[in-house]
């Protein structure tokens, strides 16, 4: 008579099989690179792989590739997806504990990132560097960026930094930083006229005379009060008897010019980036402008991240160059 084992001895023997082969699997997790292990740990920490691609500063595609690959060489599926989420399935709860427990033995990589110190003109920080700025950090979200604002000439005096971005006169960049730079680069120059928002300005109606200006509030950034290249604009608001906001905040002044049907003097690149506001050209004989410098901290230019940093600004500049065109 043939021998039946016991139900009980089968599902002991059943689950020892699966223990040994949980194991077996759960042993190659040794042999896992400390980088495709990484992007395995951040990815379940974060549970959004766009996410941890920019946490880890990777393109995502690199990122979904070599999870993939890992899961090639363990056979096993480590993520589910339930409806926009991500997270682990069993097998990938399984290698989390096992790489956890690893650690202890071998530490995966934590790259320490350089702080770069960027010292930009608030202006060009608010409407051109901006966004560009906002793009790299949705890139990689490991960069140590600090980013100083430069809103007058002290400030430039004072400032230490591995990157400078700053306005200056006509036919030098001095007075500039006064730590020691590569030469510094000329980037554009910038043409100012007064400004108001369209919807308060028909075109019959437009101030096209100093005298007309007298029909409107007029807002005056406290910073323009140094530059010695907008002494007209300046003069005429020093006149004023009344009808006028001297403000401290370069993006309030941008708010009252859009909706307090005030005007005030703004870069002619504004409308580029703004397109709710219109020059009031011809209203000076004098021409106002101003140049943009850029300059590297000699000590730091070798850094790639400063490199980086400085040719995105260069770039910026590039990619906008019509917006400098007269």
């Amino acid at each position: 008579m043939a021998f039946i084992e016991p139900a009980g001895l089968q599902d002991t023997d059943n689950y020892r099989c699966r223990e040994v082969q949980t194991e077996s699997w759960l042993a190659l997790a040794a042999g896992i690179e400390a980088e495709v292990a990484q992007y395995f740990m951040v990815s379940a920490r974060c549970g959004c792989f766009m996410q941890a691609a920019r946490s880890l500063n990777v393109r995502t595609t690199v990122l979904r590739k070599q999870l993939g690959q890992l899961e090639a060489q363990l056979q096993r599926s480590l993520f589910n997806f339930q409806g926009s989420n991500l997270t682990l399935s069993r097998e990938g709860l399984q290698l989390h504990a096992q790489l956890i427990a690893l650690a202890h033995e071998r530490t995966l990589p934590l790259v320490e990132q350089p702080l770069i110190r960027l010292a930009v003109a608030e202006s060009i920080l608010h409407d051109i560097l901006g966004r560009d700025l906002i793009s790299l950090l949705r890139r990689n979200a490991s960069v140590r960026l600090d980013i100083i604002s430069l809103d007058s000439e002290l400030a430039l005096q004072a400032v230490s930094a591995d990157v400078v971005l700053w306005l200056g006169a006509v036919d030098s960049p001095l007075p500039g930083p006064t730590f020691a730079t590569d030469e510094p680069q000329h980037l554009a120059r910038l043409d100012y006229f007064p400004h108001i928002a369209k919807r308060y300005s028909r075109v019959t109606s437009r101030p096209d005379s100093l005298d007309d200006l007298a029909d409107f509030m007029l807002v005056h950034w406290q910073h323009d009060r140094q530059i010695d290249s907008f002494a007209p604009w300046n003069q005429l608001v020093e006149q004023r008897l009344a009808g006028v906001v001297q403000l401290q905040s370069y993006e309030l002044m941008l708010e009252m010019i859009r909706c307090s049907a005030c005007i005030g003097l703004l870069p002619g690149y504004i409308s580029r980036f703004d397109r709710a506001l219109i020059a009031l050209p011809g209203l000076f004989r004098e021409p106002m402008q101003r140049h943009a410098w850029l300059a590297v901290n000699a000590d730091s230019r070798q850094q790639t991240e400063v490199q980086e940093l400085a040719q995105l600004i260069r770039n910026t500049f590039h990619e906008r160059r019509d917006w400098f065109e007269p």
